[in-house]
């Protein structure tokens, strides 16, 4: 009996002290990704982030800077699918619905733009052709494929709804004009590319 309690007590202080190395790991590679982020360098700030998460990944702030970073390096897939993951951990955190709809809808501009390509299957690459002038003007509705008007389309709704969430969940009257102008310009770029 007195082994199995020594046994137990020793394996419960080495859980213990797992925890706490990996408490202060996240810690230190959360403080060395805000350096990074605070000096531009969001790709050095992604690493340490998705480190961070590879040792603890239910940390809501870990994941919401790991979102804000992708944002900030303009990988909105990422970035969406990161602040989906903090929007399960933390759903009441008003920022996140207003980060998340800004990636929403810079993804849509990005297709519309063409500096990204939605292909069939709704796979989105970088368009690899930017130094031609035509790839810096807006693409014509009609010489995108259905895939793509489809992907702009859901991207402006999730848009438009996690927009009308942050207003719901936010205390921040005053920025409620602007996201209600925003939420119409929304709605008519949708209709341009309803289905």
């Amino acid at each position: 009996m007195k082994k199995a309690f020594l046994l137990a007590t020793i394996l419960l202080i080495s859980v213990i002290t797992t925890a706490c190395i990996n408490n202060f790991a996240v810690q230190e590679l959360n403080n060395k990704a805000k350096e990074f982020m605070d000096k531009g360098d969001y790709i050095s700030a992604i690493e340490r982030l998705k480190s961070s998460v590879d040792l603890d990944d239910t940390v809501f702030e870990t994941q919401y800077n790991l979102a804000v970073a992708y944002t900030n390096a303009e990988d909105y897939q990422n970035a969406i699918k990161t602040y989906d993951v903090a929007s399960n951990l933390n759903p009441d955190f008003a920022d996140l619905y207003y980060s998340r709809a800004v990636c929403e809808e810079n993804l849509a501009k990005d297709i519309i733009s063409g500096e990204l390509l939605v292909e069939d299957d709704g796979t989105i690459t970088k368009n690899d052709k930017t130094n031609n002038e035509e790839d810096n003007t807006v693409v014509n509705n009609s010489k995108l494929s259905e895939t793509a008007k489809k992907t702009i389309s859901n991207c402006i709704d999730a848009a438009s709804a996690d927009y009308q969430t942050y207003i719901d969940k936010s205390q921040a009257t005053s920025e409620k004009e602007e996201i209600n102008n925003k939420l119409e310009e929304l709605k008519k770029l949708a209709e341009s590319y309803a289905k």
